[in-house]
């Protein structure tokens, strides 16, 4: 096994984020990949509209704690989005992730990387892995088209619904004598992404 040790011990910052109370070892081909005990990650960083295809937690955690550290050397400049891209996908097949969705999950990160670092990212590793991306982004976005897009409307509505029920609870809501609320009635919030 690639990782050194199958257990990941994290707790709670907030809704999507989490800290590392031991550090994540992962044995690459030529060194060691270790992240640090306090490294703070929101594992599978997935909009919440495609959770029904991929969730934030999986089989892949452990690949995606390393690879959010591996960006985080990126954005200081001290690795490439392509390799640590390259890392994630390999780490998936480590951990038996299934073909189709690692590479998706793999394809969605290497856009987001070129988005990130600039379209020359797009050919920096080579012909092939261009190839690759675009043979699994055509037929991925023509699959969670539509069925992303039924999520999403549902979201919005609920948060629609969610919105009426605010206002009338909070219109509606009885008051102490010190003028404050009786019962705390919570805002919704509408996030169609993890962050």
């Amino acid at each position: 096994m690639p990782f050194l040790s199958d257990r990941i011990a994290v707790e709670e910052i907030d809704d999507i984020r989490w800290r590392l109370l031991e550090p994540v070892s992962y044995e690459g081909k030529e060194q060691v990949f270790t992240v640090p005990t306090g490294f703070t990650t929101d594992f599978a960083s997935v909009p919440r509209f495609l959770t029904w295809l991929v969730p934030t937690y999986g089989r892949y955690t452990k690949a995606a704690i390393l690879h959010d550290w591996l960006w985080k050397l990126t954005d200081a400049g001290d690795f490439d989005h392509a390799d640590a891209d390259g890392i994630f996908r390999w780490a998936m097949r480590e951990l038996d992730v299934a073909f189709l969705r690692r590479w998706l999950m793999w394809a969605a990160v290497r856009l987001a990387g070129v988005r990130k670092s600039g379209l020359s990212t797009l050919w920096r590793p080579g012909f092939g892995q261009l190839a690759a991306l675009v043979a699994v982004t055509l037929p991925g976005f023509l699959f969670v088209l539509v069925p992303g897009c039924v999520v999403l409307a549902a979201l919005f509505v609920f948060y629609l619904a969610e919105s009426t029920a605010f206002l009338i609870l909070k219109i509606g809501s009885r008051r102490a004598p010190t003028g404050k609320p009786v019962k705390k009635v919570n805002p919704p919030s509408f996030r169609w992404t993890p962050s």
